[in-house]
């Protein structure tokens, strides 16, 4: 696994964390220290302003293309209206995200509520089912049996899993790591598809009719005005470009947050703060990446603050960092480009059985894992 360890931060990022503790500090107080010079920064704070303009740019870009597309609909530059909407749902579904972890409004039925539409409604996919999947995640980031996205899907991610394979699958796999990102060109297909067959399975959904309903509408007259006011051929290629982009750019904005990094056995005894440091990448990054990224790229501080609003995470990186070099806790943080290189590599280790121990990482020695 290739990784960085960040330098210590300037003078500007803050003082360091003190527990009051001589020796070795207690895990929970480690991380209610880190908690608490936070709070006191006012980086839980709401920002509401920032999130009502950010949807702002993000809705009248919407307008602009549906009126570009309107303009340019017998022609194939349409394509490239295609292409800006797919961005611009993934700048929706980023803002839907923050409204799950609760960042944008203090009411959680109003976030809820807000969330349901805009994944739903807008966006095409279903909150029942991102919220299931992606509240596991935080729960236990790259922990086996825990973590369903590092559970085995045409993507392999642990070696065990890879060893079982035959035949083409394992083909696949042995070159999965090249294979990845041409892979999310279909990612938007198999978000909008998860979707249908959550709201339609046997399991319990929360607000079934209402999601039901929703991505009806929005999916289905969705492809109605694409196949209404395009020719047949050019509708299916603008649905084609639309959802690939779509699929690749959130692909490639959560791909580099925990690929890579240290998996977590099952009944591994890791306290939080390790936990979601740990497992956890950054991306370098300056006010463009904030955005282009949804706050993606503070993994680590989103972990440690699911709730956190995305302005305040540079600020909480600064903090984040000084206190973990301070502990000895491997804090990493990379180049976009170098964590795609590292996906790439670490997916093709995992394909060809070269890893060794599949819990073999630099950072592992130093987890905190006991049991």
């Amino acid at each position: 696994m290739t990784s960085s360890i960040a330098e210590p931060a300037s003078s500007q990022a803050g003082p360091i964390i003190k527990t009051g503790q001589r020796g070795l500090p207690h895990p929970m107080s480690e991380f209610s220290a880190l908690l608490n010079t936070v709070r006191d920064a006012g980086l839980l704070h709401r920002r509401k302003r920032f999130y009502f303009l950010t949807f702002g740019v993000i809705t009248l870009a919407m307008v602009g293309a549906w009126f570009g597309f309107a303009l340019l609909h017998e022609t194939w530059y349409t394509l490239l209206i295609a292409a800006a909407m797919g961005i611009l749902f993934t700048q929706y579904a980023f803002i839907t995200h923050e409204l799950a972890h609760r960042q944008v409004f203090a009411s959680g039925k109003l976030n809820e509520f807000s969330g349901r539409v805009l994944a739903d409604l807008v966006v095409g996919i279903s909150y029942s089912w991102w919220m299931n999947k992606h509240s596991r995640h935080h729960a236990n980031p790259n922990t086996v049996d825990k973590d369903p996205d590092i559970e085995p899907d045409f993507i392999v991610f642990q070696q065990e899993h890879a060893r079982e394979l035959t035949g083409i699958s394992r083909f696949m796999a042995k070159r999965q790591g090249w294979l990845f990102f041409p892979a999310l060109l279909l990612e938007g297909f198999n978000l909008h598809a998860h979707a249908f067959r959550t709201v339609f399975s046997r399991g319990k959904v929360d607000k079934r009719a209402l999601e039901i309903v929703l991505l009806a509408i929005r999916n289905i007259g969705y492809v109605a005005v694409i196949f209404t006011f395009l020719p047949l051929g050019m509708a299916f290629a603008f649905l084609g470009v639309q959802l690939a982009i779509f699929g690749l750019y959130m692909g490639a904005s959560f791909a580099p947050n925990h690929k890579g990094m240290p998996i977590l056995p099952r009944g591994a005894k890791v306290d939080f703060l390790r936990r979601q440091v740990l497992t956890s990448r950054n991306i370098k990054s300056g006010t463009f990446m904030n955005h282009f990224m949804g706050g993606l790229n503070y993994q680590i501080e989103h972990h440690l603050f699911p709730s956190m609003p995305r302005p305040h995470l540079r600020r909480a990186g600064e903090i984040v960092r000084e206190y973990c070099i301070s502990r000895g806790i491997l804090y990493t943080e990379v180049g976009l480009f170098t964590s795609y290189g590292i996906v790439i590599r670490h997916l093709n280790k995992v394909g060809l059985g070269a890893d060794g121990d599949p819990f073999d990482c630099p950072a592992a020695g130093r987890t905190g894992y006991t049991g």
